[in-house]
């Protein structure tokens, strides 16, 4: 293995990291500001993050042509962010009743759910795909169900569903990046997701208020913040599950997710990227004392094996020479 694919892998792997760990910092970060809230500021955080790459990609260009170029991303871009918004909206809806890890295996359906949603827009899918398929939703049914006396957790169905406008948005992106630079897509995408989700927090979280959720609705947090009401030390947890969201997750991970790609071979990248479900487990057993039953070993270990049985074609196809 050459040195640049080495070093790409390197990227994935941390890619793969990031992304899963980052669902502690969205389970964390639930304990201090509503949902709405938290995909609000740390996406919109994120398209700043990526500020900086536009310039470099726009640099030498001249206003009028890096105006033209912006407005005929707009349209992609809201319509991936539209997208983008239901799904993060209903996992991060569904991460406050089930586990880190759960989550993050959850929403790695999209894996095994494109090349199946790749058949209504004229896609072939192998038997490989639909073996995975199977393995994946036998290993859903085992990670839902433990410990919860064979009553699934309605968390991991919302996740689930998420999964559903993940894999949408997967075949949004794969359509759009065909005639739009994929950072400034992205920046675009993610200012329309956090735009939503901030109207939500003004709309609809004083309306999820209960006794069932710790924290403040929106609108009555910045109000006591402002007024002194609510003490900052109160909230003042959410500022690194917030930023680690933002920066961590969208900024930085996706950045090395499409250097690494450049030089990383489709399967490599498959194999490394579905180990962000193993890496959101990890991280909500060290850091959120999440239980690890024998159900919910076995529904990883399912769920993994699906989603690489469902890339079996990419990860052993042949090279084509030249």
């Amino acid at each position: 293995m050459n040195k640049r694919i080495l070093e790409a892998d390197a990227l994935l792997l941390l890619t793969a990291c990031i992304w899963g760990f980052g669902f502690v910092a969205q389970r964390s970060g639930m304990e201090y500001i509503g949902p709405f809230a938290f995909n609000g500021i740390r996406f919109l955080m994120g398209s700043l993050s990526l500020f900086p790459l536009i310039v470099i990609k726009l640099r030498g260009k001249s206003d009028e042509s890096a105006t033209v170029k912006i407005r005929r991303i707009i349209p992609s871009a809201f319509i991936a962010g539209t997208c983008c918004f239901i799904a993060v909206t209903l996992q991060q809806l569904g991460i406050m009743f089930t586990t880190a890890g759960n989550a993050g295996f959850i929403t790695g359906l999209y894996v095994v759910m494109t090349p199946i949603f790749g058949i209504f827009i004229g896609r072939k899918t192998g038997p490989a795909t639909w073996a995975g398929t199977v393995f994946t939703f036998a290993g859903l049914f085992f990670i839902s169900i433990a410990g919860k006396s064979n009553h699934i957790n309605p968390g991991d169905l919302l996740v689930a569903a998420g999964a559903i406008f993940w894999t949408i948005h997967v075949l949004l992106i794969d359509a759009f990046v065909k005639k739009h630079d994929p950072i400034i897509l992205s920046s675009g995408q993610f200012m329309a997701c956090g735009l939503y989700s901030l109207v939500c927090a003004f709309t609809v979280e004083p309306l999820l208020a209960s006794g069932i959720f710790t924290w403040i609705p929106f609108p009555a947090l910045l109000h006591g913040l402002n007024t002194g009401a609510v003490p900052f030390n109160s909230v003042s947890g959410a500022v690194i599950p917030v930023l680690y969201g933002g920066l961590a997750s969208v900024g930085i991970a996706y950045t090395l997710q499409t250097v690494a790609q450049k030089n990383a071979p489709p399967a490599h990248a498959t194999i490394i990227l579905c180990l962000e479900g193993c890496f959101a487990a990890i991280g909500g057993i060290m850091l959120l004392h999440e239980p690890l039953g024998v159900r919910t070993i076995l529904g990883f270990a399912l769920m993994l094996s699906g989603m690489l049985v469902s890339q079996w074609e990419v990860i052993f196809k042949k090279p084509v020479r030249v």
